[in-house]
């Protein structure tokens, strides 16, 4: 009697196991999302590389936060792990089979596009943000792991296709990456300079950076920062203009990194009101309050 080959314990427990973790990143990054949709990442971030890496400019793609797309891309291999499991192999053997050879290869596909991606946001924070996010960091981790479990908990009949397979996928992904994060610097403005602000601004925008001028309000910022564009195009033009702005981006034009470092700033927008640094995008209304302003508030924008 032949007897029945023992099948390895990582290929029995390889889509449990990998379930288990996109369901983490799946919770990690909606957490991320739902943070950055509600302007909470300053109050979510545990260290300032964290708020300088989720409020770059390399945190948004098309507009959208990234960590969207990483929680789709951890929906999917959950999905893919757990499809076939729910397929009684005594009932429907066939289709069991054919399911596990296609979700398979999507585990490995998705692994590979997700391994590449969290490594270049990994080779961002370090030579071009320089700074690291835990949340980041983590999910870099489970991807890896995601991408390593799809090669090893299954037994792959042709190595060879399997490798070719990951090149073309993963060259697809990497010229991707690269074309998205070509345009994250707008080529219309000079390096160093902020985007250009598009609204316009009403005779209350102006009346109150009038009374910030007068009463010695500061901005802090980073040209390169989103939510920094976000708070200017609430003044509109004419009053962001007026506005006493400092610029804390090295390589930004009119830098003052050390004003920036002695006034302890470590997200931007930050404001300096009457002695006290508030972080965060704020509404005119909210500035108005905070810095005692009784004008006009029929803000336009």
């Amino acid at each position: 009697m032949k007897r029945r080959r023992s099948i390895p314990w990582i290929h029995r427990w390889s889509r449990p196991i990998s379930a288990g973790i996109a369901t983490l990143g799946a919770i990690e990054t909606a957490f991320l999302t739902f943070a950055e949709v509600l302007g909470k990442v300053e109050d979510v971030c545990p260290t300032s590389g964290c708020k300088e890496v989720l409020g770059s400019p390399y945190a948004t793609v098309f507009g959208v936060p990234l960590t969207l797309f990483g929680f789709i891309g951890y929906t999917a291999m959950l999905a893919f792990a757990v499809a076939p499991l729910f397929i009684n192999p005594d009932e429907r053997k066939e289709l069991r089979a054919t399911l596990d050879q296609w979700t398979r290869l999507l585990l490995f596909a998705g692994g590979t596009v997700m391994a590449i991606g969290s490594s270049y946001l990994v080779y961002l924070m370090a030579f071009k943000i320089e700074a690291f996010c835990p949340y980041c960091l983590i999910s870099a981790a489970l991807s890896l792991a995601l991408f390593v479990l799809a090669i090893v908990g299954h037994a792959w009949d042709d190595i060879g296709q399997l490798a070719f397979t990951g090149l073309t996928v993963g060259m697809v992904t990497l010229v991707a990456t690269l074309g998205v994060y070509g345009s994250v610097n707008n080529p219309s403005t000079p390096h160093g300079t902020p985007p250009i602000v598009t609204t316009t601004s009403g005779a209350a925008e102006l009346a109150l950076v009038d009374y910030f001028n007068q009463v010695g309000v500061k901005k802090y910022g980073a040209y390169w920062c989103p939510h920094c564009d976000e708070q200017k195009q609430l003044f509109g033009k004419e009053a962001s203009d007026r506005l006493t702005y400092i610029e804390c981006a090295a390589d930004g034009v009119d830098a003052q990194v050390e004003t920036c470092r002695a006034a302890g700033i470590q997200s931007f927008p930050s404001w300096e009101i009457n002695g006290q640094i508030y972080a965060g995008t704020k509404s005119l209304n909210e500035l108005a309050d905070l810095s005692g302003y009784e004008g006009d508030r029929t803000f336009q924008n």
